[in-house]
């Protein structure tokens, strides 16, 4: 008899194909199904980011949290092998639990019995706004499909504590913001070569901008990705409104960005993001970097050299550590990835606050940079 048996969520009438939903109907070994969290303060003192990930081909679920604090970066990471309880979104220290879908989810990190210094924290996220669908994301080398997503994104309040350090952070109302990101389709793991894709095809340059900011009234979402010669291969700006609030959401038009970068690399300090509103009136989304935080360095993203999503750690293991950021030369990997940064907004005389999620690698014409090597003046 086979070990293959219905799961808790095949009772429900759920299906989008004639598969248990423990299976999904891509084969591919990069199909994934995750989330992302971001939770800050808006002095700048701190950066949390956090998230959990399924790969049903490779039977693995991870999580991770990681904590800027000064120039330090505390991280969290766990892996195991992928159960048949679809609902439980929990490995090793790290959970996250939905008490009341799109409204409000618990995140925990467990504090570890042998350093009560480390990371730990105690969430509760809570929507403000409604989920917002991202545009159909689709990235391919050559005829190889890399990457093919859905997203929805969302802000909301946050209260709870964060414990690193021997300090408590208390998640006061009005003093921290957080957003969050659900993404699933097929995303590379490592291990993914690509075969001629990746040998002939490889891009002359990339840069990306993913921006969700929460201001009192409404959530503007600014999302670009660009060729090395500008070409826009993925576009959105919308603002959307508290439900019941009578305004109407709209499009804002087809963004275009102007980076104050830091002498001498790609690390964004200052940006104007030029909108249009619904009416066509010039709208500008200022943009004051706060705090920052590399996903390359401990959150698993891509060049990260030590972790990356989706892959097998064997059962049950965990990983905690400390980065020392005072070096960007001691990290050369988070240079070619991206970096969410904690960031101050305006916008119609209003301030608000989010994440300026930026990478940009190689050659980008509108930015004057060349090459890999070329950075700001």
């Amino acid at each position: 008899m086979s070990a293959d048996r219905p799961v808790a969520l095949d009772e429900y009438p759920i299906h989008q194909a004639p598969l248990s939903m423990k299976h999904v109907v891509s084969g591919d070994r990069n199909a994934y199904d995750r989330c992302i969290f971001h939770v800050f303060d808006h002095a700048g003192r701190a950066v949390l980011i956090l998230g959990l990930g399924v790969y049903p081909n490779a039977g693995v679920i991870d999580a991770y949290a990681t904590l800027r604090i000064g120039d330090e970066l505390l991280a969290v990471r766990a892996s195991d092998a992928l159960t048949d309880d679809r609902m439980s979104l929990s490995v090793g220290p790290l959970s996250i639990t939905v008490d009341v879908p799109l409204k409000q989810l618990t995140l925990r990190c467990a504090p570890d019995p042998a350093d009560p210094h480390g990371l730990s924290y105690d969430i509760t996220w809570t929507a403000e706004f409604p989920a917002v669908w991202e545009p159909h994301h689709v990235q391919r080398r050559g005829d190889r499909l890399m990457l093919e997503g859905r997203r929805f994104v969302q802000a909301g309040r946050v209260a709870g504590t964060i414990r690193a350090k021997g300090e408590e952070y208390v998640l006061t109302p009005g003093e921290w913001t957080g957003t969050r990101d659900r993404s699933w389709g097929v995303r590379p793991i490592p291990g993914e070569e690509g075969g001629r894709a990746a040998e002939e095809y490889r891009p002359e340059g990339f840069h990306w901008l993913w921006i969700p900011v929460r201001f009192e009234d409404r959530f503007v979402m600014v999302i670009a990705q660009e060729d090395a010669d500008g070409h826009r291969t993925l576009n959105e700006a919308v603002q959307v409104f508290p439900e019941g609030s009578g305004r109407r959401d709209g499009q804002l038009g087809w963004p275009h960005t102007e980076i104050r970068y830091r002498p001498g690399s790609r690390h964004p300090e200052r940006a104007v993001v030029h909108l249009t509103d619904p009416s066509r009136k010039p709208l500008e989304l200022g943009v004051e970097i706060l705090n920052s935080s590399p996903l390359a360095v401990g959150a698993g993203y891509p060049p990260a050299g030590d972790w990356q999503h989706g892959t097998w750690q064997g059962r049950g293991w965990s990983d905690r550590r400390v980065y020392d950021l005072s070096d960007p030369a001691a990290h050369p990997a988070a240079a070619f990835g991206v970096t969410d940064h904690s960031a101050r907004f305006t916008l119609d005389g209003q301030i608000g606050h989010g994440i300026f999620e930026h990478g940009s690698f190689g050659r980008h014409d509108p930015s004057g940079l060349a090459d890999y090597s070329s950075v700001a003046q």
